[in-house]
């Protein structure tokens, strides 16, 4: 059977009913792996948050959720903050936001003029007036990048020197002298950014203002230039990646945008915010209904589709991903309901080449993602190579899997979006049932695992730590304190995560287990799940 390179994975639950008093049953399920090839690819840092230009006084629905999380005035002192930045190593951080084109930047030569940061005035745009960033704020910022290790990617204000028509439509060229300046002075004190990105929502029908494709085209080309005279007159090889246009995906303005991009674009980037408006009180109901998580994979697939068929090599990304828009919802977008939402997108996007995903935010507003651990745990375990996965038996599981990040085997990832439900999982590997065994008693070619659940939500595991190393898994369970997916407070195999006094971010350890035992998946439960001896073609 060597022929048959890729193999099937089975989870066979045999439907058996409640197994304690709260009522909790198990179910059926089957994950279906195709380790032949890889579907699809990431970069190797898939994970990245935004850092917002939002004051203070930004407040939605009578709630001012962003306190001092602006790129004005965050404590880049925070050791807490820091440390959860270094855990990443690296991770990718976007500094842009709705505010972000009505900011000009203080230049060398203008030191002498007033530079302010944004104030409230409802008779502006978005609310605010314009502000000014400091040369000074921007040494701070590039000093705590350079401490945390952080990938930076700069979103600059396309608006500069355009005119805002009655119709909302800004016009005229893009004046990038200040943003000139501005990079020439980064250059010159050697920070390291990672990319430029020209304009925040602007594309479409863009928010609150938008350019059409053609001048929006023309600018991102000016950009690019300017960044290889810049870069190349200081020797610079290696030149920071050109992102556009962060916004919303219009399919046939990103088409022609492509098409006029070509040789000027490294990443086309959009935003997503599925879930509409944080003052929606269906939020949870959305996230935890398998239709909506389905129909939000729609706009990857599109893009996908755009990317493949066009010249432009330009890959795709997600620059922002709050999921409920207006700063988001206490009490769903900062919990551990909001996990499910995430992973998920993280997953779906991945399956189709989008090469990195920016959680809106890294701090601020009421989806911060300090809040979790999630990322941390995709960021580490979840490889590049995207595996074919596929869950049957309970739709309220969503499967994805990856080649294992840093190491052999295959990683997978197991979101249970039911409440009531746990999965008992078992293997068929080529049509036999079996429990996941020694690798030396496994067909070579097929490789998979599976997780069951036997324990109600929020309940610790008790897992048999003598498995030997060629006999093991390793197993990540994240569950929400006394089972309360409004709780803010996550258990990793049944163990509060707290930050020290110290500031030092707790360890995500997982416990080995004997992979004869049955793998299980909580109700309201996500499950991480690394099996580094599952080898396979896909990740060889």
């Amino acid at each position: 059977m060597g022929s048959l390179v890729w193999f099937l994975v089975f989870v066979v639950c045999v439907c058996s009913f409640v197994c304690d008093v709260k009522g909790y049953v198990s179910v059926e399920g089957t994950v279906v792996i195709d380790g032949e090839t890889p579907i699809a690819e990431t970069d190797e840092n898939f994970v990245c948050a935004t850092l917002d230009w939002w004051p203070s006084e930004k407040c939605d629905y009578k709630v001012c959720s962003w306190g001092n999380a602006s790129l004005f005035n965050l404590d880049l002192k925070n050791v807490v903050f820091l440390n959860a930045v270094k855990a990443f190593s690296p991770l990718k951080i976007r500094l842009g936001g709705t505010l972000q084109d009505k900011v000009i930047y203080q230049t060398e030569d203008n030191k002498q003029q007033p530079c302010t940061p944004f104030a409230q005035n409802s008779s502006r745009l978005f609310g605010f007036t314009e502000a000014c960033l400091p040369l000074a704020r921007w040494d701070e910022l590039n000093s705590f990048f350079n401490q945390s290790g952080a990938l930076v990617i700069f979103g600059l204000n396309a608006l500069h020197g355009k005119s805002i028509q009655a119709n909302n439509v800004a016009t005229g060229p893009w004046d990038s002298t200040n943003a000139a300046s501005l990079i020439r002075y980064t250059v010159k004190k050697g920070y390291n950014i990672y990319g430029w990105e020209l304009g925040n929502e602007l594309s479409g029908n863009g928010v609150g203002v938008r350019i059409d494709v053609d001048p929006y085209a023309s600018d991102t080309i000016a950009l690019h230039g300017l960044i290889q005279d810049i870069y190349s007159r200081n020797n610079i090889i290696t030149k920071p990646q050109i992102i556009a246009p962060g916004g919303f995906f219009d399919y046939n303005w990103f088409q022609q945008f492509l098409s006029k991009t070509v040789g000027s674009l490294d990443s086309i980037t959009h935003h997503i915010y599925s879930l509409g408006a944080g003052s929606q009180g269906n939020l949870v109901e959305k996230i935890l209904n398998s239709t909506v998580l389905d129909n939000g994979a729609g706009v990857f697939r599109d893009l996908h589709s755009i990317v493949k068929k066009s010249q432009n090599p330009a890959s795709a990304w997600v620059g922002e991903a709050g999921g409920a828009y207006n700063s988001g919802r206490d009490g769903v977008t900062n919990t551990f309901v909001f996990s499910f939402w995430y992973l998920d997108q993280l997953g779906a996007s991945s399956t189709y080449d989008t090469k990195t995903y920016c959680r809106q935010t890294l701090i601020g507003g009421n989806y911060g993602l300090l809040n979790t651990t999630t990322a941390l745990l995709w960021h580490r375990l979840m490889g590049k190579s995207v595996l074919s996965t596929n869950f049957t038996g309970n739709r309220k599981i969503r499967a994805y899997a990856h080649c294992a990040k840093q190491s052999q085997g295959i990683t997978l990832l197991l979101i249970n979006i039911d409440g009531n439900t746990t999965v008992n999982a078992k293997i068929d590997v080529y049509g036999r049932v079996m429990h996941m065994q020694n690798r030396s008693n496994i067909h070579h070619h097929h490789h998979h695992h599976h997780h069951h659940h036997r324990k109600s939500k929020g309940t610790p595991l008790h897992h048999n730590k003598q498995a030997s190393a060629n006999n093991a898994r390793e197993e990540y369970h994240l569950t929400p304190l006394g089972g309360d997916i409004h709780s803010q407070t996550v258990l990793l195999n049944g163990k509060k995560l707290t930050v020290d006094s110290s500031g030092v971010i707790p360890a995500l350890d997982p416990v080995t287990v004997n992979s004869l035992e049955p793998l299980i998946v909580a109700p309201y439960s996500i499950v991480f799940v690394h099996m580094p001896n599952f080898d396979v073609s896909a990740c060889m």
